[in-house]
């Protein structure tokens, strides 16, 4: 679908290269000239610059990135055997760290056809057995298929999603109670239409493995709102029972408002829709899961990514700027992570959060740290 966001953003940014607008109480819109003393300037909070900010991951991991640098310096594998050996085969982080190495190589693949991605050419040859190695592989090729030249439903497409779905059943094969080849998996049945059955009974060994994984469920969501385009009902009642069933302190009850997101109208032509009950109890969902997480969860920035975007819209400028203040730095997520250009989409949101915070009395100094 056309992402709003992407679209928001380009407007906007025109407008912020120029200009901050700034909101008076009380006094509608005023333009602020850039370099006057009351422009916001995000780098007043310790911000990141732009060009600064990480695409690739959602929030900070540095014993991922350490890897990830060791294996693309050295061409050699084995750091990042070790690391997704150490990792919990059930927890969120396995599952994002897989796609942050599959994401890597299909970079370097199309950076350098036939030459990039030569670790994990090597870590396949000669660790066949390794179940992480297998996993990455299938993540690259769901990665290489999305990217392919001629598009979703495409030959190219289909014929790289159907290597991907036995490098998934290979990978399963190498660790029974892993859900991460299950889960690449669900991107497979969303590009090659599996049928309400055939995604049912892969689905049972997703949450006979992990029930409350926030990335499963986020997977799963994009197969319902892709099976039934133009239809939220679908999708709308699978986020919501998951939201209901989910346990204390999870982050399956911000999953209404990745519904909202994926169902989004292609053009907002009212200001309304941003204070309507349906987003309104969506972002209160979602504010509540990442009030009750845990602080380290690895799924919470992907959560307050997606609540940034949402708070701006809503002119709701303090949670706005809570949310900033937690994921600066990363730009690895939605909606970002859907536009052309991640970290200048980011940055406009970020920008208009710093201004309409100001406008309400907020400064640097009375940001919470």
């Amino acid at each position: 679908m056309e992402i709003l966001w992407f679209l928001f953003a380009v407007g906007w940014l025109a407008v912020i290269v120029a200009v901050f607008v700034r909101r008076k109480r009380g006094s509608g819109l005023r333009l602020v000239e850039p370099g006057s003393p009351d422009a916001a300037d995000p780098a007043n909070y310790g911000f990141d610059r732009q060009e600064d900010l990480d695409i690739r991951i959602p929030g900070p991991d540095q014993d991922l990135m350490d890897a990830l640098d060791n294996v693309q310096r050295t061409g050699q594998w084995q750091a990042a055997s070790q690391l997704l050996a150490g990792t919990p085969v059930k927890g969120e982080q396995r599952w994002q760290r897989v796609q942050s190495f599959g994401g890597a190589a299909a970079l370097e693949l199309a950076q350098q056809p036939g030459g990039g991605a030569q670790w994990l050419k090597a870590w396949r040859l000669e660790a066949e057995k390794d179940a992480g190695g297998a996993q990455v592989h299938a993540e690259l090729l769901v990665q290489q298929a999305w990217r392919a030249s001629g598009g979703v439903g495409s030959d190219d497409h289909r014929i790289i999603l159907e290597e991907a779905r036995e490098a998934c059943r290979k990978a399963a094969l190498l660790s029974p109670g892993d859900p991460v080849p299950y889960i690449t998996e669900l991107a497979i049945a969303r590009g090659l239409g599996y049928s309400e059955a055939e995604f049912d009974e892969l689905w049972a060994k997703v949450i006979d493995r992990a029930p409350a994984h926030m990335g499963a469920h986020l997977a799963a969501l994009h197969y319902w709102c892709e099976k039934w385009h133009g239809s939220r009902e679908k999708a709308d009642a699978f986020a919501h029972a998951a939201a209901a069933r989910a346990p204390q302190g999870s982050l399956l009850a911000a999953l209404p408002l990745f519904s909202v997101y994926e169902n989004l109208p292609d053009v907002v032509l009212t200001g309304g829709f941003y204070q309507s009950a349906v987003v309104t109890r969506a972002v209160e969902g979602a504010l509540y899961a990442v009030h009750t997480a845990r602080p380290d969860d690895p799924m919470a920035a992907h959560v307050r990514h997606m609540l940034l975007s949402f708070l701006v819209n809503m002119e709701r400028w303090a949670e706005a700027m809570e949310q900033v203040r937690h994921v600066d730095g990363y730009v690895g997520a939605l909606p970002w992570s859907a536009s052309e250009d991640p970290a200048a989409h980011y940055a406009v949101f970020r920008a208009l959060a710093v201004a309409g915070y100001e406008a309400n009395g907020g400064s640097p100094a009375t940001l919470p740290h």
